[in-house]
Protein backbone atom coordinates (compact mmCIF):
# COMPACT_ATOMS: atom_id res chain seq x y z
CA UNK A 1 0.00 0.00 0.00
CA UNK A 2 1.03 3.39 -0.88
CA UNK A 3 3.27 3.45 -3.88
CA UNK A 4 0.31 4.23 -6.28
CA UNK A 5 0.51 7.39 -5.25
CA UNK A 6 4.45 7.71 -4.66
CA UNK A 7 4.94 9.54 -7.93
CA UNK A 8 1.64 11.85 -7.40
CA UNK A 9 2.85 12.72 -3.77
CA UNK A 10 6.46 13.08 -4.60
CA UNK A 11 6.05 15.30 -7.76
CA UNK A 12 3.11 17.67 -5.32
CA UNK A 13 5.68 18.36 -2.61
CA UNK A 14 8.38 19.29 -5.25
CA UNK A 15 5.73 21.44 -6.40
CA UNK A 16 4.64 23.17 -3.18
CA UNK A 17 8.25 23.72 -2.09
CA UNK A 18 7.22 26.87 -2.82
CA UNK A 19 6.23 28.86 0.05
CA UNK A 20 4.02 31.31 -1.57
CA UNK A 21 2.02 28.38 -2.03
CA UNK A 22 2.72 25.80 0.78
CA UNK A 23 2.41 28.43 3.63
CA UNK A 24 -1.42 29.25 2.63
CA UNK A 25 -2.62 25.76 1.99
CA UNK A 26 -1.05 24.67 5.56
CA UNK A 27 -2.69 27.89 7.53
CA UNK A 28 -6.37 26.98 6.24
CA UNK A 29 -5.54 23.91 7.57
CA UNK A 30 -4.79 24.73 11.17
CA UNK A 31 -7.77 27.98 10.40
CA UNK A 32 -10.19 25.00 9.94
CA UNK A 33 -8.55 22.73 13.02
CA UNK A 34 -9.32 25.63 15.57
CA UNK A 35 -12.52 26.55 14.25
CA UNK A 36 -13.66 22.85 14.58
CA UNK A 37 -12.32 21.74 18.01
CA UNK A 38 -10.65 25.20 19.28
CA UNK A 39 -7.77 26.87 19.79
CA UNK A 40 -5.58 24.93 22.61
CA UNK A 41 -3.50 22.62 20.71
CA UNK A 42 -3.35 20.43 23.71
CA UNK A 43 -7.31 20.07 23.72
CA UNK A 44 -7.61 19.73 20.11
CA UNK A 45 -5.46 16.41 18.19
CA UNK A 46 -6.29 17.70 15.05
CA UNK A 47 -4.91 21.53 15.51
CA UNK A 48 -1.82 19.50 17.31
CA UNK A 49 -0.98 17.62 14.15
CA UNK A 50 -2.07 20.66 11.57
CA UNK A 51 0.78 22.44 13.79
CA UNK A 52 3.17 19.75 13.45
CA UNK A 53 2.82 19.15 10.33
CA UNK A 54 3.29 23.25 9.24
CA UNK A 55 6.57 23.36 11.71
CA UNK A 56 8.13 20.32 9.37
CA UNK A 57 7.66 22.76 6.27
CA UNK A 58 9.42 25.31 8.32
CA UNK A 59 6.22 27.71 8.67
CA UNK A 60 7.24 30.40 10.90
CA UNK A 61 5.47 30.98 14.55
CA UNK A 62 4.17 33.68 13.90
CA UNK A 63 2.24 32.57 10.76
CA UNK A 64 0.81 29.65 13.17
CA UNK A 65 -0.44 31.81 15.29
CA UNK A 66 -2.09 34.49 13.07
CA UNK A 67 -3.72 30.95 11.55
CA UNK A 68 -5.16 30.16 14.74
CA UNK A 69 -6.64 33.84 15.59
CA UNK A 70 -8.22 33.64 12.54
CA UNK A 71 -10.26 30.93 13.58
CA UNK A 72 -12.01 33.26 15.59
CA UNK A 73 -12.94 36.00 13.18
CA UNK A 74 -15.09 35.90 10.18
CA UNK A 75 -12.34 35.44 8.08
CA UNK A 76 -11.91 32.23 9.82
CA UNK A 77 -15.35 30.94 7.86
CA UNK A 78 -13.69 28.17 5.87
CA UNK A 79 -15.49 25.37 3.92
CA UNK A 80 -14.60 21.91 3.43
CA UNK A 81 -15.48 20.74 0.03
CA UNK A 82 -14.44 18.01 -2.67
CA UNK A 83 -14.79 17.48 -6.52
CA UNK A 84 -14.57 15.20 -8.52
CA UNK A 85 -13.43 14.74 -12.47
CA UNK A 86 -11.54 12.61 -15.39
CA UNK A 87 -9.25 12.86 -17.46
CA UNK A 88 -7.91 11.04 -20.72
CA UNK A 89 -6.78 7.67 -20.51
CA UNK A 90 -9.01 6.71 -17.77
CA UNK A 91 -7.41 9.48 -15.21
CA UNK A 92 -9.93 10.21 -12.18
CA UNK A 93 -9.36 13.16 -10.15
CA UNK A 94 -10.68 13.75 -7.05
CA UNK A 95 -9.66 17.41 -5.57
CA UNK A 96 -10.19 18.25 -1.80
CA UNK A 97 -10.32 22.33 -0.95
CA UNK A 98 -10.64 24.43 1.84
CA UNK A 99 -12.12 27.56 0.92
CA UNK A 100 -14.27 30.96 2.09
CA UNK A 101 -15.95 31.53 -1.64
CA UNK A 102 -17.03 28.04 -3.07
CA UNK A 103 -18.48 29.93 -5.80
CA UNK A 104 -15.01 31.24 -6.69
CA UNK A 105 -13.55 27.97 -6.20
CA UNK A 106 -16.09 25.42 -8.29
CA UNK A 107 -15.90 28.00 -11.31
CA UNK A 108 -11.80 27.72 -10.68
CA UNK A 109 -11.96 24.07 -11.02
CA UNK A 110 -14.05 23.80 -14.14
CA UNK A 111 -12.64 26.30 -15.94
CA UNK A 112 -9.10 23.58 -15.55
CA UNK A 113 -10.83 20.83 -16.93
CA UNK A 114 -13.10 22.88 -19.68
CA UNK A 115 -9.54 24.75 -20.99
CA UNK A 116 -8.45 20.67 -20.94
CA UNK A 117 -9.50 18.72 -23.77
CA UNK A 118 -10.94 15.57 -22.79
CA UNK A 119 -11.23 16.37 -19.32
CA UNK A 120 -14.57 17.25 -17.24
CA UNK A 121 -15.91 17.51 -13.90
CA UNK A 122 -17.83 15.31 -12.71
CA UNK A 123 -21.02 14.63 -10.35
CA UNK A 124 -19.78 14.50 -6.60
CA UNK A 125 -20.19 10.57 -5.45
CA UNK A 126 -19.15 9.42 -9.03
CA UNK A 127 -16.01 7.98 -8.40
CA UNK A 128 -15.44 8.33 -4.56
CA UNK A 129 -15.96 4.97 -4.12
CA UNK A 130 -12.51 4.25 -6.38
CA UNK A 131 -10.28 5.67 -3.35
CA UNK A 132 -10.05 4.07 -0.05
CA UNK A 133 -9.97 6.88 2.41
CA UNK A 134 -6.96 6.24 4.83
CA UNK A 135 -4.99 7.46 7.68
CA UNK A 136 -1.15 8.09 6.63
CA UNK A 137 1.60 8.84 9.40
CA UNK A 138 5.03 9.30 8.36
CA UNK A 139 7.71 9.15 11.30
CA UNK A 140 11.23 8.05 11.91
CA UNK A 141 12.38 6.09 15.17
CA UNK A 142 15.10 3.45 16.57
CA UNK A 143 12.40 1.76 17.93
CA UNK A 144 11.56 -1.94 17.10
CA UNK A 145 9.34 -1.87 14.01
CA UNK A 146 7.81 -5.04 15.42
CA UNK A 147 7.28 -3.74 18.72
CA UNK A 148 5.90 -0.33 16.99
CA UNK A 149 3.51 -2.66 14.81
CA UNK A 150 2.28 -4.67 17.86
CA UNK A 151 1.59 -1.97 20.09
CA UNK A 152 -0.41 0.25 17.45
CA UNK A 153 -2.43 -2.45 16.33
CA UNK A 154 -5.12 -1.56 19.15
CA UNK A 155 -4.84 1.74 18.41
CA UNK A 156 -6.22 1.00 14.67
CA UNK A 157 -3.05 0.38 12.54
CA UNK A 158 -3.55 -1.25 9.68
CA UNK A 159 -0.03 -2.01 8.42
CA UNK A 160 3.35 -0.43 8.70
CA UNK A 161 5.36 0.22 5.51
CA UNK A 162 9.40 0.57 5.66
CA UNK A 163 9.82 4.21 3.85
CA UNK A 164 12.76 3.81 1.07
CA UNK A 165 14.32 7.15 1.18
CA UNK A 166 15.48 7.63 4.70
CA UNK A 167 17.04 5.31 7.19
CA UNK A 168 14.68 4.34 10.60
CA UNK A 169 11.85 6.00 8.38
CA UNK A 170 8.19 4.27 8.42
CA UNK A 171 4.76 4.39 7.01
CA UNK A 172 1.63 3.96 8.77
CA UNK A 173 -1.69 3.04 7.55
CA UNK A 174 -4.75 2.62 9.29
CA UNK A 175 -8.21 3.49 8.64
CA UNK A 176 -9.73 7.25 8.63
CA UNK A 177 -11.87 6.56 11.10
CA UNK A 178 -8.80 5.71 13.44
CA UNK A 179 -6.66 8.96 12.63
CA UNK A 180 -7.29 10.56 16.09
CA UNK A 181 -6.89 7.15 17.96
CA UNK A 182 -3.90 6.05 16.08
CA UNK A 183 -2.28 8.84 16.56
CA UNK A 184 -2.59 8.61 20.64
CA UNK A 185 -0.96 5.69 19.71
CA UNK A 186 2.02 7.37 18.81
CA UNK A 187 1.81 9.73 21.80
CA UNK A 188 1.39 6.70 24.21
CA UNK A 189 4.66 5.32 22.42
CA UNK A 190 6.53 8.94 22.48
CA UNK A 191 7.22 8.00 18.66
CA UNK A 192 7.22 12.14 17.03
CA UNK A 193 5.17 11.57 14.44
CA UNK A 194 6.82 14.49 11.12
CA UNK A 195 3.58 14.19 9.15
CA UNK A 196 -0.25 12.98 9.67
CA UNK A 197 -2.73 13.26 6.43
CA UNK A 198 -5.98 11.49 5.70
CA UNK A 199 -5.15 10.19 1.83
CA UNK A 200 -7.16 8.77 -0.46
CA UNK A 201 -5.87 5.69 -2.25
CA UNK A 202 -6.57 4.58 -5.37
CA UNK A 203 -8.17 1.12 -5.52
CA UNK A 204 -7.27 -0.30 -9.09
CA UNK A 205 -4.42 1.98 -10.14
CA UNK A 206 -3.22 2.73 -13.78
CA UNK A 207 -0.09 3.10 -15.28
CA UNK A 208 0.59 5.85 -18.29
CA UNK A 209 2.95 6.15 -20.21
CA UNK A 210 5.46 8.86 -19.42
CA UNK A 211 4.09 11.09 -22.47
CA UNK A 212 0.53 10.49 -21.56
CA UNK A 213 1.91 11.47 -17.95
CA UNK A 214 3.01 14.54 -19.19
CA UNK A 215 0.10 15.69 -20.52
CA UNK A 216 -2.25 15.03 -17.65
CA UNK A 217 0.40 16.77 -15.10
CA UNK A 218 -0.04 19.90 -17.01
CA UNK A 219 -4.29 19.78 -15.58
CA UNK A 220 -2.43 18.34 -12.19
CA UNK A 221 -0.60 21.69 -12.16
CA UNK A 222 -3.21 23.82 -12.60
CA UNK A 223 -5.43 22.53 -9.63
CA UNK A 224 -2.54 22.22 -7.54
CA UNK A 225 -1.56 25.82 -7.86
CA UNK A 226 -4.71 27.03 -6.55
CA UNK A 227 -4.70 28.51 -3.44
CA UNK A 228 -7.98 26.58 -2.50
CA UNK A 229 -7.28 23.37 -2.78
CA UNK A 230 -5.69 21.44 -0.09
CA UNK A 231 -4.93 17.96 -1.65
CA UNK A 232 -5.21 16.09 -5.31
CA UNK A 233 -5.52 12.46 -5.61
CA UNK A 234 -5.62 10.21 -9.03
CA UNK A 235 -5.83 6.74 -9.60
CA UNK A 236 -2.22 6.59 -11.45
CA UNK A 237 0.40 4.51 -10.44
Amino acid sequence: MGRAFEYRRAAKEKRWDKMSKVFPKLAKAITVAAKEGGSDPTMNAKLRLAIANAKTQNMPKDNIDAAIKRASGKEGIFSEITYEGKANYGVLIFIECTTDNPTRTIANIKSYFNKTPGASVLTNGSIEFMFERKSVIEFETTQNKDDIELALIDYGLEELETAEDKENAYIAYGDYKDFGKLNEGFETLNIQVSKATLQRIPTSPIALTESQMQEIEKLLDKIEDDDDVQAVYTNIE
